[in-house]
């Protein structure tokens, strides 16, 4: 069975409805792209405190369905 991911939201009230982590304006993007710049997981904790491990290890996750051109539903955001 497929693992919700839970974590990622999208909303076009928030951050021009790029994928974001639980709707906190830090988008998954922004994510990969410190890890991509050689930025540990650590080190990301510690510089965004709001942050936890899942929400990086989704972050990855749904990076990697969307390059393998795979679709997955997210979560609808209500309000």
């Amino acid at each position: 069975m497929a693992k919700v991911l839970d974590r990622i939201t999208v909303n076009p009230e928030v951050c021009m409805g790029q994928p974001t982590i639980r709707g906190i304006r830090i988008t998954v993007s922004f994510i990969l792209k410190l890890l991509a710049s050689g930025e540990s997981y650590q080190q990301i904790l510690e510089a965004y405190p709001e942050l936890e491990i899942e929400d990086l290890k989704q972050a990855v996750e749904y990076a990697a369905w969307l390059a393998g051109e795979y679709s997955r539903p997210l979560p609808s955001v209500k309000g």
